[in-house]
Order: structure tokens, then sequence, then C-alpha cells
């Protein structure tokens, strides 16, 4: 119990050095509720919210917001860029980024300078060119994207078949539709477009659409049959709140 204690007070004294000698260098802190390890470089400037951990051999460039709430492990921060309320590992973010809330830099990541990576974004072991937008709800992982591509919310590179891991290739200005799987190893060429709701298992051409979908059928009165049962069941509970 008297070693755990010692371990803690001893962290705690690196801690408070650390912490003091980041707030005497010019680094912008509004609480010490931060930790950040000794080895951690931050230019001054740079501001870091409350509930920060900051590990290893991460670095921290001019102009950089970090947090609230995001861990940065072997880490390096752009100059200008955000990070707010995500996690980062073994990564290189570039400069003028926006990262977060909620998104997940896995190993192996790297955007250049404009990039976004928005809500319940993951990206492991990619390389961004500049200006790439990610806003919300995809996992891009094994892949190499051109410059100044928009992918839609729920794109999924689709790069593991449970044996072997395959990569997928995007072209500069490409536009990848809501909820388009690429199915890896695929390449989208320069100026493609694939749409919504596409399953992409073959090369897009430069300048093309890819467009993978089954015909829609309507069955009538099938909905009805399947829904009458919820549908009393919500009219029942709407008259008893009456």
């Amino acid at each position: 119990m008297s070693s755990a204690r010692e371990n803690y007070l001893a962290a705690k004294q690196r801690f408070a050095e650390t912490f003091q000698r980041h707030l005497e260098n010019g680094v912008e802190f509004i609480s010490d509720n931060v930790y950040i390890d000794p080895e951690v470089v931050i230019a001054p400037g740079a501001v870091i919210l409350p509930g920060c951990i900051l590990r290893g051999a991460t670095v921290v460039e001019e102009g950089c917001v970090i947090g609230p709430n995001t861990l940065l492990e072997n880490t390096k921060v752009g100059r200008g860029t955000a990070v707010n309320a995500s996690q980062c590992y073994d990564s290189t973010l570039g400069p003028d980024n926006k990262i977060g809330p909620f998104t997940h830099v896995r190993a192996g990541t790297q955007t250049a300078a404009g990039c976004h990576l928005g809500a319940y974004v993951e990206t492991k072991n990619v390389a961004f060119a500049r200006g790439n937008t990610v806003s919300h709800l995809t996992y891009i992982g094994d892949a190499t994207v051109g410059k100044y591509c928009n992918f839609g919310c729920g794109t999924v590179t689709c790069n593991y078949d449970g044996a072997v891991k395959s990569h997928t290739t995007i072209g500069d200005y490409a536009f990848i539709g809501c909820n388009t799987n690429l199915v890896a190893p695929v390449t989208v060429g320069d100026h493609a477009y694939t749409a919504a709701g596409s399953t992409i298992s073959k090369d897009v051409p430069a300048g093309a659409l890819g467009i993978e979908r089954g015909r829609q059928t309507a069955l009538p009165g099938w909905g009805e049959r399947k829904l009458q049962g919820y549908i009393e069941k919500k009219k029942k509970l709407v008259a008893e709140t009456e």
C-alpha cells in the first residue's frame, strides 16, 4: 500500500513540474484538470482545455486547441488544428484540421492541411491529402485518399475479409455518397462519384458514376398487414394518455 502511495505521489510531483513548465512556456490552460507526460512537446500559444490526456511522443504545434476531453498518444498535431473530445493514437494530423467531436483516429492515420474528421468517424492506416471532409459516421481504413474528397454519412471501407487486409485508393475531388461500401481492393478515380447506398466492389473510372442498387419493388398491402398490430398498440397508448 505504501509503495502504491509513493508511486502516486511521485507521479503527482512529476505532473506538477510538467504542468508548471508548460505554463511558464506560454501554453494556455483554463484548468489543471489535465494529464501531460513529461516528454510531450507543446508550443507556446497552444490551448489545452480540461479533461485532456497527452501521452508519449505527442507534439502539439502553435495555435492548436486541444480538448476538452481529448486523448493524444504518440500523435503530432499540426499548427492551428483543433481536436475536440476525440482520441488519437500514433498518427500525424496536418495543419488547420478540425477533428471531432468523438473521432477515433487510430494508428497510421496521416492528414494533410485543411482536413475535417467529424463525429463518430474512425480512421486507421490511411493517408488523407489536402482538404478532405469526412463529417460523420464513417470508417476509413487501409486507404489512400486524394485531395478535396467528400465522404457521405455511413461510408465504410470494407478492408478486412477475415484473413487479408486490402487497400482502397480514392482519387482527387471524388464524392463518396452516403452509405457507400467500398469493398477493397478497389479504386475510385479522380472526379468520380459513388451513388448513395451502393456497394462498390469494382473500380470506378475517373469521372464516372459508380452505382450498384437492387431494383426496388413495392408489394401492395404488405406494410398495412405487417404494421396492423403495431398501429393498434400505439393508438391504445395515445388513448390512455389523452
